[in-house]
């Protein structure tokens, strides 16, 4: 489920959405835009629909709170009963308080649809009060009625931005990105993107694919805490995933979490395409350190 912009290359924003290269990315204009102004002709009306009612329910007050509840109460209850017998987490000292007026964003590897939910679904239990989102494919997600529905069932509407595929509603994304900036701003948000942008379907689990520059784009505008995050060792059929997690007899998985990434004085550079890929080489970096951690652990060498 719950995934910029490099020229001649797809452009993932995060879990897995791939879109083509909008020129606007190659000038790192620094205006905003809006995605209901931008797609007034692009979006359909059930996708308008859908990203109104996400963002006000961003807005403080009931039903902001109602999602929280729920994201708390019952979406991290119901992934901790079908993972944790099999999970094991490592480097949970190493983490920050979670101010809760405070945005973080999350950066994890991708091998596959459950990755971020999982470590989500941890965290929360462990006491995060934050609001949850997933940037995620528009594709069935936002076009699709059922989609609107699953998003509010399954996520309780975590699965926002919507990321556009159609090479024709690329510039959409500009938006996208922007729209994620101006939320982890506000403080209170807690983001999950992966760097790699597509899933990471080689053998090797330990491996992970070239960074994407749209989340270093995100890092650079939002100036938020973010924390890198190792997992490995769940697969993409839920339903075996859940029924070995009741049996007992599915592989480990392995959550290792790092220190939020230092950036150094890269945050305070003036924006630009090479910087944006740099900050986002350097969250990648993090999650290979994680990964050369988490393999030595499996190797027997720690």
């Amino acid at each position: 489920m719950p995934s910029q912009i490099e020229p001649g290359k797809t452009t993932p924003l995060a879990n897995g959405d791939e879109v083509g290269e909008p020129k606007k990315l190659r000038a790192a204009s620094t205006a905003t835009l809006d995605l209901l102004e931008l797609g007034k002709g692009d979006l359909s009306t059930l996708e308008k629909l859908h990203i109104r009612f996400i963002r006000h329910s961003l807005i403080p007050g009931r039903l902001d709170r109602s999602l929280r509840f729920l994201q708390r109460h019952i979406g991290a209850n119901w992934i901790e009963q079908s993972i944790k017998n099999l999970r094991v987490v490592h480097g949970m000292d190493r983490l920050p308080p979670f101010d809760p007026k405070q945005s973080f964003i999350c950066v994890s590897n991708h091998r596959s649809f459950f990755d971020l939910y999982v470590v989500t679904a941890y965290l929360v239990k462990q006491g995060l009060p934050h609001r949850i989102l997933f940037p995620v494919r528009s594709n069935f997600f936002y076009d699709k009625a059922l989609g609107f529905f699953v998003n509010g069932v399954m996520s309780f509407f975590a699965m926002y931005p919507p990321v556009f595929r159609d090479r024709k509603r690329a510039s959409l994304n500009l938006a996208g990105i922007d729209e994620t900036i101006r939320i982890l701003r506000r403080g209170g948000t807690f983001i999950g993107l992966h760097p790699e942008g597509q899933r990471n379907l080689s053998d090797d689990p330990f491996s992970l694919l070239p960074a994407q520059p749209g989340v270093g784009r995100i890092i650079h505008g939002a100036r938020v805490p973010v924390i890198p995050v190792f997992i490995h060792g769940l697969g993409n059929d839920i339903v075996k995933q859940v029924s070995s997690n009741y049996t007992k007899t599915g592989n480990p998985v392995n959550v290792t979490f790092g220190a939020p990434v230092d950036f150094g004085t890269l945050l305070d550079k003036p924006p630009s395409p090479r910087l944006f890929r740099e900050i986002s080489a350097r969250s990648t970096k993090a999650i290979a350190d994680l990964a050369a951690e988490a393999k030595a652990r499996a190797d027997g060498r720690e």
